[in-house]
């Protein structure tokens, strides 16, 4: 498990637009105060927003990844699965880029950071522009629940206590490590640490991501890590 040090003074979460240092409890109240909660179910985001950046050709691996990891912390906390994917899909008419079940794990599969190489395709600009879509509506969706583990992993902050001591948070560490571990090539190479890490990362991005505009925000997000 993360060490006590490494989760208190050394935690990086990127953030767009500003990668963020979690240092104390402050740091990360003034985190969780940021995004605004909304209500609204959440309709389909202008496409047009996402088409005025594009990627170049050699980004979209690291996009992929990206993508795929950002629904893999969504499974782990609200238990995501591809039916609730490709409801999504066809609310926000988006059922010619993922029509089913097996166009789904194809366009998951593309991420190359996946074990195996059966079924993999290229995952081209419009396809990543429609995940990016569903997983923020999906986020939308689970509002609540991303702010109530935010606050709690907030909590525990506080009280210098670690967030696997929660439920909630515990349960969803356990999750994303468990599946990152049953899905991804490197999975070997990570200490629990990191992957604790990385899933902290990834709830702290939820949080903005399922706000409005949050579409947006993951899109430049992606295309500014696919840089690096």
């Amino acid at each position: 498990m993360l060490a006590r040090s490494s989760y208190h003074h050394t935690l990086l979460f990127e953030i767009q637009p500003e990668p963020v240092l979690i240092f104390n409890a402050e740091a990360m109240r003034s985190i969780v105060k940021s995004s605004t909660p909304t209500n609204e179910a959440g309709t389909s985001p202008n496409w047009e927003e996402l088409t005025q950046k594009a990627p170049e050709p050699t980004q979209l691996d690291n996009i992929k990844s990206q993508l795929d990891l950002v629904l893999l912390a969504l499974e782990a906390l609200a238990g995501i699965g591809s039916e609730a994917i490709l409801k999504v899909a066809v609310e926000l008419n988006l059922e010619s880029m993922v029509a089913d079940r097996v166009a789904l794990w194809r366009l998951r599969q593309s991420n190359p950071l996946r074990k195996g190489q059966g079924g993999r395709k290229k995952l081209d600009v419009e396809e990543a522009r429609s995940l990016v879509l569903i997983s923020c509506h999906l986020a939308s969706q689970h509002q609540a629940l991303i702010r109530r583990a935010v606050a709690l992993l907030e909590q525990m902050a506080e009280q210098n206590r670690e967030p696997h001591t929660i439920a909630l948070l515990g349960d969803y560490i356990d999750r994303f490590s468990n599946t990152y571990g049953d899905r991804m090539e490197d999975a070997e190479n990570l200490s629990g640490a990191q992957l604790t890490n990385l899933a902290l990362k990834l709830l702290i991005d939820l949080l903005f991501y399922s706000s409005p505009g949050g579409h947006r925000r993951l899109w430049l997000a992606l295309l500014d890590r696919a840089k690096s």
